[in-house]
């Protein structure tokens, strides 16, 4: 009976053994092995080295503030009495998208963006006659050029997720950003190419701006497609086109002997030139004769007269494939608009 009853206590000591093990082993599963894993990850984080600063002191980048284009609203006139009302950030990725080739580096789109905010915030400072109802319009006369998403996307085919994601990194990365002289917003002008230097302001509209002086640009023919363009013109419409709003201008004789005594401005391109005795801006025979810059010579032949012309655009403030050119050389977004905006800040706009 005993040895029955001492046989039946092992078995019994064996049996809670057993459960308090199998306890154990669930406690540890339920509990203790969660703690131990996310434990683990936390340790590994905090192991590992704090990254460290690795661009020179005049290189470093300010983080924008978060969102700060999503608060502002911008009105856009499209014309046919329709007004848009957009956040600047959607705004500004339908201008990008329109103004400057998505192919370009991410810097100088990044370059193109911020003078478009800069451009946009400075129109929405003041009220203007050709669209009192809007801040901007997408006559690019008046303001900028604008695309529609789904127009981009069709004009980019098979690159159109791609380009469309790095438009949206462009502004998204510059959030904010503007390029401001005395604290604020420049009037920031930009063309699509130079012929070697940029155009002192006061040259082309009359106007000396301190941040809109000559410099050089880096792009050249093997950058730009139609770098170099002519355009010839018969002599007979040469003479009707020139003496409709130069009627002064004596243009008897050879054609050869119409021209004397041009005058070149800080980017090379024709200030004025003598034509029948009358000096006539360059900038005014680009608009007579449809020329892609006022950067031109003039030569006369058998054919007529023919400009050659360098560049396109009136060659004031950013050239966008001289950004492109320096964005590949290594520059900054901030440092190509400090190369052609002189003496500017780059910094976050300030909301009321």
């Amino acid at each position: 009976m005993n040895q029955n009853r001492r046989k039946l206590a092992k078995s019994e000591a064996r049996y809670l053994k057993r459960t308090v093990a199998a306890a154990l082993c669930l406690f540890a599963v339920l509990f203790l092995l969660p703690l131990l894993l996310y434990g683990g990850e936390e340790a590994e984080t905090l192991q590992t080295p704090a990254p460290t600063a690795g661009l020179p002191l005049d290189r470093v980048v300010v983080s924008p503030l978060p969102e700060l284009d999503a608060k502002t609203t911008v009105r856009v006139s499209l014309g046919d009495g329709e007004v848009l009302a957009l956040p600047l950030d959607k705004y500004l990725w339908r201008v990008v998208a329109a103004e400057m080739p998505a192919s370009f580096e991410l810097e100088a789109l990044k370059a193109q963006t911020v003078a478009a905010r800069t451009y946009t915030l400075s129109k929405m400072s003041r009220t203007s006659a050709r669209h009192p109802d809007a801040d901007v319009c997408s006559d690019i006369s008046c303001c900028q050029a604008y695309i529609d998403p789904a127009a981009a996307a069709g004009n980019w085919g098979e690159q159109a997720e791609a380009y469309t994601a790095k438009i949206a990194s462009a502004v998204a990365g510059t959030d904010g950003m503007t390029a401001l002289y005395g604290g604020e917003p420049i009037q920031a002008v930009f063309f699509s190419s130079a012929a070697g230097r940029t155009v002192d302001a006061v040259e082309v509209w009359g106007n000396s701006v301190p941040y809109l002086s000559s410099v050089d640009s880096p792009e050249g023919e093997e950058d730009v497609p139609n770098y170099r363009s002519t355009v010839t013109v018969t002599l007979e419409e040469f003479k009707r086109t020139l003496l409709a709003q130069y009627p002064q201008a004596d243009l008897s004789g050879e054609a050869a002997g119409w021209f004397s005594s041009p005058v070149l401005n800080s980017g090379g391109g024709v200030a004025t030139l003598d034509v029948g005795g009358v000096a006539i801006p360059g900038s005014a025979l680009r608009t007579l004769f449809g020329l892609r810059s006022a950067n031109f010579t003039v030569e006369t032949g058998e054919q007529g007269v023919t400009f050659s012309v360098t560049g396109y655009g009136h060659g004031v403030g950013m050239s966008q494939y001289g950004a492109n050119a320096l964005a590949r050389q290594g520059l900054t977004y901030e440092e190509i608009l400090k190369w052609y905006y002189t003496g500017i800040d780059v910094a976050p706009y300030q909301t009321d």
